[in-house]
């Protein structure tokens, strides 16, 4: 009986762990997004970032970490809503796409 005490403390320990894990790396995620954002001088809509993937994967390092990839919403007029996505290993960016604006592609036919 000891031991499935043991092993549930285990897994409630692992499973708090896994969701504080996650807040930091979400909060990561916002910073990284509004930095682009305002970097590119577009808004960030909602302020916020959501979560599409997570899988395990290896560092530069050989250490084996979390990698979360995150969604969010972003306006370069203000009356549009254009994706972009986020690929965080750890807290560590990879990717930042802040999308397609394809507003030069008009064609004129005569």
């Amino acid at each position: 009986m000891l031991s499935f005490e043991l092993i549930s403390v285990l897994a409630l320990a692992a499973l708090a762990w896994l969701w504080l894990d996650s807040l930091k790396a979400r909060d990561a995620a916002v910073q990284a997004a509004r930095e682009a954002c305002a970097a590119e001088g577009l808004m960030l809509l909602d302020d916020t970032v959501a979560i599409v993937g997570l899988k395990l994967k290896r560092a530069r390092d050989g250490r084996i970490g979390l990698q979360r990839a995150y969604e969010f919403e972003y306006s370069d007029s203000g009356d549009n809503r254009i994706k972009g996505s986020i690929v965080l290993l750890g807290r560590e960016v990879i990717v930042l796409n802040v999308g397609f604006r394809d507003t030069d592609a008009v064609r004129l036919l005569h």
